[in-house]
């Protein structure tokens, strides 16, 4: 008897305590009772917190004006919080708030067609987007048992892309190159190139100026691409703790589309300045630095963030996340700190050249370096077919070319060779937002390597080439929607279109 009653006062008592927890806690999310800290130091970009014992790292605290940052560098006694917006009422002596959240971002289909920054506060004045779903900027990557081999193509618009270096939904291909190759404009050109297939695309403007940034904007607002975009800025002007994390705040508004279901590409413009902000935020930190002064865990920071591109299983919908980082190098310089380890984290990379930027070959592809490491798994058969070909002949004629410079006599068949290569460099041509559908590229990339342009004069090629993509466009609609289905052309209708080709160009 007395037994029971013990146990039943024991019951009481834990259910009291329990009903205490829970009112402490209530209160103290409505008055915001709970840590406070302190404002020890103010720098540009970052403070110092004294008296936040609990906090968590990447942990969103409050300042008394009503600003926001992020803890992100615990010690024993002070806490390196970073400044994510407008911070003229941070000084030393603010009192500083926890918010036991980490930072978040709205998602959803309505924010398809807006600007945002990346704490999803609007840029085009057309009021707070419509979503009742938010999730953090920092997720862990899809585990492997969820993913499935990247083999459907994502095409580009750009003959030398999709025929050399095939781009797949789900993988990760770096642009790179130096300053003014145009690096934004091949990822304006694969955003454009998503007109109709259903594919979502978010752009994420990091460290750019404001003129860049409207240009950019205009740009996908004139050729309809803004539909199907959300672009995330976070510009020159704003703080390094909102550039730092621009990127992972799109990589989430991609993967909230990817889980519904949809393939997404993801354009990352650009990862140099993203790289840049985050050295700026470790050093006020006092963190070690490394090579170039970059923190140790900057190759954590862009693998974390790459490692969630990826094609999801039809058991957990089939989506797709296409990352498109951008990265600048200085004269070429690819042994570059950041540059090399985006390089050995992405799926292969399109190099820009200077070089031919320079003589006025757009797009300026550097054919001998770029590499796609997934390559014709996810190529469609027909580009497949003719491509190999090319890039075989290609090959032959830069080193004939380079041989044939120093004014030695070459044979009938060595000058056919080089005659056959520039006719494919120039096919490979075309203006910084030109984007060609699969089926005019098939049949431009096979008349080249059928070689009925050898006879072409080089100034007249452009003329051909606009040709052959306007009959061909018009006689055989049902045979460019078979290749651009995946289905390889019979004998027949080939030589119906080697026909169509021919006559083109009569």
């Amino acid at each position: 008897m007395q037994r029971a009653e013990s146990d039943e006062l024991e019951r009481n008592l834990l259910s009291g305590l329990d009903e205490l927890d829970a009112a402490r806690q209530r209160v103290g999310d409505t008055l915001g009772f709970g840590e406070v800290g302190t404002v020890e130091f103010r720098g540009s970009g970052v403070t110092l917190v004294r008296d936040l014992p609990g906090v968590a790292v990447d942990e969103v605290v409050t300042f008394e004006g009503g600003s926001r940052g992020v803890a992100a560098d615990l010690g024993k006694e002070l806490v390196g919080v970073t400044l994510l917006e407008g911070s003229d009422d941070v000084r030393a002596g603010s009192r500083v708030t926890r918010t036991g959240k980490v930072l978040d971002v709205p998602v959803g289909e309505s924010l398809l067609g807006r600007v945002i920054d990346p704490l999803g506060v609007p840029l085009d004045g057309a009021g707070t987007p419509a979503t009742s779903e938010r999730l953090p900027i920092e997720r862990p990557a899809t585990p492997i048992f969820e993913r499935d081999p990247v083999s459907r193509p994502l095409q580009t618009g750009i003959k030398v892309i999709d025929a050399l270096f095939p781009i797949g939904r789900g993988q990760r291909e770096l642009i790179i190159g130096d300053r003014q190759t145009g690096k934004s404009s091949v990822a304006l050109a694969a955003i454009l190139a998503q007109r109709g297939t259903g594919v979502r695309c978010v752009y994420c403007s990091i460290g750019q100026r404001g003129s860049q940034v409207a240009r950019t904007i205009h740009t996908l607002k004139t050729h309809g691409a803004l539909d199907y975009t959300t672009v995330v800025v976070a510009g020159s002007e704003d703080t390094p703790g909102l550039r730092q994390i621009a990127p992972f705040a799109a990589t989430s508004i991609g993967e909230s589309m990817m889980e519904a279901g949809h393939d997404v590409l993801v354009i990352y413009d650009d990862l140099t300045q993203h790289a840049r902000a985050y050295r700026e935020l470790s050093l006020l930190l006092r963190r070690p630095p490394g090579r170039e002064a970059y923190p140790g865990d900057i190759f954590y920071l862009h693998a974390r963030l790459l490692e969630r591109a990826t094609q999801l299983s039809a058991a957990h919908g089939g989506g797709s996340l296409t990352a498109l980082p951008v990265i600048e190098t200085q004269e070429r310089n690819l042994s570059a700190y950041v540059p090399t380890n985006l390089i050995s984290i992405t799926d292969g990379q399109i190099v820009l050249s200077p070089e031919l930027m320079a003589r006025g070959v757009l797009p300026a592809v550097d054919i001998g370096l770029s590499v796609s490491r997934v390559g014709g798994k996810a190529q469609l058969p027909a580009l497949r077919g003719v491509a190999g070909r090319l890039r075989l002949a290609y090959a032959q004629f830069e080193e004939l070319e380079r041989f044939s410079r120093f004014g030695a006599d070459v044979d009938q068949a060595t000058r056919q060779t080089l005659l056959r290569g520039r006719r494919v460099r120039a096919s490979f041509r075309q203006g910084p937002l030109d984007t060609v559908p699969v089926g005019e590229q098939f049949a431009v990339l096979l008349a080249v390597s059928e070689g009925i342009l050898d006879d072409v004069a080089s100034a007249d090629l452009p003329a051909a080439e606009q040709a052959i993509r306007e009959l061909t466009r018009s006689r055989h609609k049902d045979l460019f929607a078979d290749v651009g289905s995946g289905e390889e052309p019979g004998a027949g209708p080939r030589q119906a279109l080697l026909d169509t080709i021919r006559e083109a160009i009569a």
